[in-house]
């Protein structure tokens, strides 16, 4: 008996067999950073206290710099109530493995971060240089950007929520500076009301800023010409609105007579591979009534109207041709609560996927909508356009995650 049992273990050994499946990792606890905002004019913070609680409970560690949430009006005791380790310098912030922050860190600050952590934060394109990606490579950094984060049906929804923020803010914004508070507004009311010609308002693009600037636009009664090359934008944000407004492609005679007549214009076109194409030029803008209200929506990427240059919360507005020009990049900063609880319940679920993953990098293997976010990887570019745009070699993510086996 005991030499069949031997010559049937012999046999075995020559079967061969499957490997095992890969599992998740529920219990792995990832240390979570969140560092003070070194921008001045930067006011969200990316996780609530209500947020933290519910990592905390789920077994992951959050270790955030002393008022870090205050401009949000967070205090450090809500957050270590929630369960978070209260730090006073950013460098135990940034030594976590995954460091969460609204603007792109420093380099001093990317100094300070630990090799072969994952960075989750803007990418700014507008203002970044080719040193910025040297040092996250240096660092073997795996960086993620808000603008490129997909979801899973495709949308973008960092993107989305920071533009439904800006484009109902912006028209609160224009409201402001037509007002006489502000020496040089026309002293105009933003809308209509009886016997009084409604306010005329042209928005140049037609994605999810302007849709959000056209419902609040509409609510308080003004025009609202809207401008854009892509008719089937144009189609969909008549749809969304379920009212009839202007509409029209870009062209310069039709653009050139809606933005005489205007009192308000705003620029909200997304760039679409790259800087973001001027369309506005200086003519049409000394053309313009005096008075008027022009805010460059989409200054972050380079802006969209050729007088405009970028301002800050401290010192929002410059004049040009007696027209008011705002061209803050981080309007949805000027209502740090609302935009931070937003961002909160984006990421609050993908931290906790990525805990029962094991790791940021079991996130990129697994998900393609988080893969897309992607643009530096273990010590390598892997973004084809900011390879282009820096000059620099890149290589596909793909094939580097079908190297790590």
């Amino acid at each position: 008996m005991g030499a069949k049992i031997a010559e049937l273990s012999k046999e075995a050994k020559i079967y061969p067999k499957e490997a095992l499946a890969r599992v998740r990792n529920s219990d792995h606890s990832i240390l979570i950073g969140l560092p003070k905002e070194s921008a001045a004019q930067e006011k969200r913070v990316v996780l609530t206290p209500e947020a933290v609680a519910l990592l905390v409970n789920n077994n992951q560690r959050v270790v955030i710099e002393s008022g870090t949430g205050r401009p949000s009006k967070f205090s450090d005791k809500e957050y270590s109530d929630a369960g978070a380790k209260i730090v006073y310098s950013p460098n135990e912030a940034f030594e976590a493995e995954v460091v969460l922050k609204v603007e792109p860190p420093s380099g001093e600050e990317i100094d300070l971060m630990r090799p072969g952590a994952c960075l989750i934060s803007a990418l700014q394109l507008g203002k970044q240089k080719a040193e910025y990606i040297h040092a996250l490579n240096r660092k073997k950094i795996t960086a993620v950007s808000f603008e490129n984060l997909e979801d899973k049906v495709g949308g973008m929804p960092v993107v989305r929520a920071m533009s439904e923020i800006a484009g109902s803010t912006v028209m609160l914004i224009a409201a402001e500076y037509l007002t006489n508070v502000k020496a040089e507004g026309k002293g105009l009311i933003l809308g209509g009301i009886t016997g009084v010609p409604p306010t005329q308002v042209v928005i140049i693009g037609a994605g999810t800023v302007a849709e959000y600037a056209a419902r609040t636009g509409l609510g308080l009664g003004a025009s609202i010409k809207i401008f854009d090359n892509h008719i089937y934008k144009l189609r969909r944000i008549k749809q969304l609105l379920g009212q009839q407004v202007y509409t029209s492609t870009i062209d310069n005679y039709s653009l050139g007579q809606a933005l005489k007549e205007a009192d308000v214009v705003i620029g909200a076109l997304r760039a679409e591979k790259g800087r973001t194409k001027i369309v506005v030029s200086e003519e049409m803008v000394s053309a313009m009534m005096p008075g008027s209200v022009l805010i460059d929506v989409s200054i972050d990427q380079g802006g969209c109207i050729e007088t405009s240059h970028m301002t800050t919360h401290d010192k929002p507005t410059f004049n040009k041709y007696d027209i008011i020009h705002y061209c803050v990049p981080n309007i949805a900063s000027r209502v740090s609560r609302t935009a931070s609880v937003s961002l909160s319940n984006i990421f609050t679920p993908i931290l906790l996927q990525m805990s029962d993953l094991g790791g940021s990098e079991e996130m990129i293997f697994n998900y393609k909508w988080f893969m897309k976010g992607v643009y530096t990887y273990r010590g390598s570019l892997t973004n084809a356009h900011l390879a282009r745009k820096f000059q620099m070699n890149h290589k596909e993510l793909q094939l580097l995650l079908a190297a790590r086996y």
